[in-house]
């Protein structure tokens, strides 16, 4: 799932890039085969043009594994268009708990939910 790894099999961990680490973490978490998968701003360290890559192979996961995936991410453009569901937390109230193409199609709403 992740060449890029692949030729890095003998490098130590720590030296790898913020892209290479992500794919590690979510490699390391991959081999359990867990049912549900908790990521926390899997775009955070990844270069703009590995974003939408690293979220390509989230959403093949949930769609190819039937994992559930449940994502925090400050990218909210990005996830929108892989997500089949939304919930917004704003101080611990929930905010918005509804599908992507609401908020997708609604900027005025968009920005409510998220400012």
């Amino acid at each position: 799932m992740f060449p890029a790894l692949r030729e890095r099999l003998k490098q130590q961990a720590g030296t790898l890039s913020g892209g290479e680490k992500q794919m590690l973490a979510l490699a390391n978490a991959l081999v359990l085969s867990p049912r549900l998968l908790l990521l926390n701003e899997p775009s955070l360290g990844l270069a703009p043009n590995m974003i939408s890559e690293a979220l390509a192979r989230i959403q093949q996961l949930n769609k190819d594994n039937g994992v559930t995936i449940l994502i925090v991410e400050q990218k909210v453009r990005e996830v929108l268009n892989i997500c089949h569901r939304v919930c917004c937390l704003k101080l611990g109230q929930l905010t918005f708990d509804g599908l992507p193409d609401t908020l997708k199609t609604d900027s005025a709403k968009l920005k409510a939910v998220f400012l």
